[in-house]
């Protein structure tokens, strides 16, 4: 390992550990009020409801506390990678406030969110400040090092008595080494903290509502996609191949009766009918390379992704660890994705260099293209990379991504699959 990437690591080490710290503090800061606030407010109007005072206040209260919920669901994807699906039930649009309080009461996920607020505001709070504590606090310690000691009058640090210079010393000593300590605790104490809050507002049922939200999308997506190809496949063989041979049928009509009064007209026909049949073959072979490429059925996704970046005009490395084969659905989506983003790479990002790495380990096909383009791709409205989702989605698949201004970009793709 070179010296450079030694010290690019113990960067992105201290990066992370101060990404920790600040987030933590904030979630510490500005969570624990907000959970001390709707746990009592929600208390207080459940207790108010015999009185009829709750029966108008809780729906209110209680929908806060969803708001609240759901935020810290957000940043428990976005800063942890966490993701807590909700799983709250539906209430009737229009519902009166007597039924919405007790329809929100009879969801189990409104009992998950009060229990999960006191869990917070405890366990929740110590794992969020621990990485700021672990970060700010030696700083003390070099301060007390530094001089500080001298205005200090019976002072601890940790389990140090301060009393003199030595004793001051010691107190940095002990800095330092809680310091090296965070550098490796920071980051993996605030992703507890994000997986104690998947595992108290998380549920297999949201899990399952997500999943079955997911599956009917990608669903309706194949079928939409399905038809989509279909009326391609109807309307190119309509406009090329078929026209084509009608011609050539006409062409061959005409033949017939020059044979005998316009032989050297009638050859021409038949030259002019040979050219037509080649057109309509070739026309023919590109459908049904579309459609499913031979190559794919015969030699599998490595070799037709290999034979696919032959036909690029940019240069294309190609890296292939595939030990089996996919069945044959996942290798046609994943040879289209990768065919997709192979035209996108081409056309929009300008690119002159291009990687292709595909990859099986743990039951999971990992295809990943990379350009040295000028960057900028979203998976947005518009953009081709929706479709490369939704495809991949229709086999649990899911597309990343990682594409800044000015390049490089790289696209992952991943499906779950078994090789045989």
């Amino acid at each position: 390992m070179t010296n450079d990437t030694k010290s690019g690591g113990r960067r992105t080490t201290a990066r992370g550990m101060g990404l920790a710290a600040v987030r933590g503090l904030a979630l510490a800061l500005i969570a624990l009020p907000g959970a001390v606030l709707c746990l009592v407010l929600s208390l207080v109007s459940i207790a108010l409801i015999p009185i009829g005072v709750g029966i108008v206040t809780t729906p209110w209260v209680l929908t806060g506390v969803r708001t609240f919920a759901d935020w810290r669901r957000v940043l428990a994807a976005e800063w942890g990678g966490v993701r807590i699906p909700p799983a709250y039930r539906p209430l009737p649009q229009g519902a009166n406030p007597w039924t919405r309080t007790f329809g929100m009461l009879g969801d189990p996920a409104t009992w998950r969110d009060l229990l999960w607020l006191p869990v917070d505001m405890t366990a929740g709070f110590i794992t969020a400040l621990l990485p700021a504590v672990l970060l700010f606090y030696p700083l003390e310690g070099f301060a007390i090092a530094a001089g500080l000691w001298r205005v200090l009058d019976g002072y601890w640090y940790g389990f140090v008595p301060v009393t003199d210079q030595a004793s001051a010393l010691g107190a940095g000593a002990l800095g330092v080494v809680i310091l090296f300590f965070a550098h490796f605790v920071s980051a993996p104490l605030l992703q507890a903290h994000f997986r104690l809050t998947g595992a108290v507002l998380g549920s297999d049922q949201g899990e399952l509502t997500e999943r079955v939200r997911v599956l009917t999308q990608t669903r309706r997506d194949a079928v939409d996609t399905s038809a989509a190809e279909l009326r391609r496949i109807e309307r190119d063989l309509h406009d090329g191949a078929q026209a084509r041979l009608v011609a050539m049928g006409m062409d061959l009509g005409t033949i017939e009766m020059l044979l005998d009064k316009d032989p050297e007209k009638a050859r021409q026909l038949v030259a002019q009918a040979r050219r037509s049949s080649a057109d309509a073959l070739a026309e023919l072979r590109d459908l049904v390379r579309g459609i499913h490429p031979p190559v794919l059925a015969e030699r599998g996704l490595g070799d037709a992704v290999r034979a696919l970046a032959l036909r690029l005009p940019v240069a294309t490395e190609v890296n292939v660890e595939l030990p089996g084969r996919a069945e044959a659905p996942v290798e046609s989506a994943a040879y289209f994705a990768v065919s997709e983003v192979l035209t996108n790479a081409v056309k929009h990002a300008g690119a002159d260099r291009i990687w292709i790495d595909l990859h099986h380990a743990n039951d999971m096909l990992r295809v990943t293209v990379t350009d040295n383009g000028k960057g900028g791709a979203v998976i947005g409205a518009g953009s081709g990379l929706v479709g490369i989702e939704r495809r991949l989605g229709t086999f649990d698949g899911v597309l990343a991504v990682s594409s800044p201004a000015g390049g490089p970009t790289m696209v992952t793709m991943e499906i779950p699959c078994a090789l045989s």
